[in-house]
């Protein structure tokens, strides 16, 4: 299957871009193997404006968001995807500017599957925590399918962990298009690391948004507009699939670690991108041991040996 990832996004840091009507981006200077391009911060609206992902606690960011506003304009709420440092932390700083509140599915963990919550309060080693905004809360939270409104749009927030369990994506209604967050990127897939990863939350949020009919496009958290998202959305489906195919054969051959069988499965991969790898392997491997196709020799933990079951 061809890739239908563009690696050729290069935005001006700082600068807005009318990516269409009511729609306005300003991506952040934190440009990085795991970032891309950068952050993107979206304003949604005419006069009366929604911010999503306000971004990293960037001053730049921080000014070049507050220099968006033309004449009359306010931004009337702040919507944050999901608690990690590259998108939530500015929200604070934004709020206190503009007196908007923030809006989000919850706290840093919320919305943990049940076997994330099991393995979490066990004192289960899963390391992870990459990036986390521990300290994020909204002043609001929303449920899946919960509307905000402002003059002009309507936004609707879909519940899609996965990535991470509060991640929510934001749907425009009437306008096709969807503000995908970090579960859907159009440069690369995301990095799922447990326990506030999750694999399983992660495919299901994916066929989720694979039988949704009204999206014509993505805006995503890092990266230009996805034109095709029901082929993105596809390939990604089959490149997890493959990528466990991958992970069940290397296990035919004997136990090993995540460790191991990343180095192994992602050759020639980036060294900066490695440890990311590891941690979808993990995520894959607790999943395979839910369903009962591995199992690990010993104490679970992220450095454990896995062996076919």
């Amino acid at each position: 299957m061809a890739s239908p990832f563009r690696t050729d996004h290069a935005p001006v840091h700082g600068a807005v871009e009318r990516l269409a009507p009511g729609i306005r981006a300003v991506t952040a200077p934190n440009a990085g193997p795991m970032t891309f391009t950068g952050t993107r911060s979206y304003l949604v609206g005419e006069g009366e404006l929604a911010l999503i992902d306000p971004g990293p606690d960037s001053e730049a960011h921080f000014r070049a968001l507050a220099a968006v506003l033309e004449a009359g304009e306010r931004i009337s709420h702040i919507l944050v995807t999901h608690s990690h440092v590259d998108h939530s932390p500015l929200a604070a700083r934004m709020r206190a500017l503009t007196g908007a509140p923030v809006l989000a599915f919850g706290p840093h963990g919320a919305g943990m599957s049940p076997q994330m919550r099991s393995l979490t309060a066990s004192g289960t080693d899963l390391g992870g925590g990459e990036g986390a905004d521990t300290g994020f809360a909204p002043d609001i939270t929303l449920e899946d399918g919960a509307q905000v409104r402002g003059a002009g749009w309507t936004l609707t927030a879909l519940h899609t962990p996965g990535h991470l369990s509060n991640h929510l994506s934001f749907a425009l209604e009437g306008e096709g298009a969807l503000f995908s967050g970090d579960h859907v990127m159009g440069w690369a897939t995301t990095l799922v690391s447990p326990p506030e990863g999750d694999l399983a939350a992660f495919m299901a949020s994916l066929r989720r948004l694979a039988v949704r009919g009204e999206d014509r496009v993505y805006y995503p958290g890092h990266g230009a507009p996805v034109e095709d998202p029901a082929a993105l959305v596809s390939h990604v489906l089959a490149h997890r699939e493959g990528r466990e195919a991958q992970i069940r054969e290397a296990l035919d051959a004997g136990p090993a670690t995540p460790a191991a069988l990343a180095a192994r499965i992602y050759a020639g991969l980036d060294p900066r991108l490695l440890p990311a790898a590891e941690r979808n392997v993990l995520a894959h491997l607790l999943d395979l041991a839910a369903r009962g196709a591995v199992a690990p020799e010993g104490e679970l933990s992220a450095g454990a040996v896995f062996r076919r079951s």
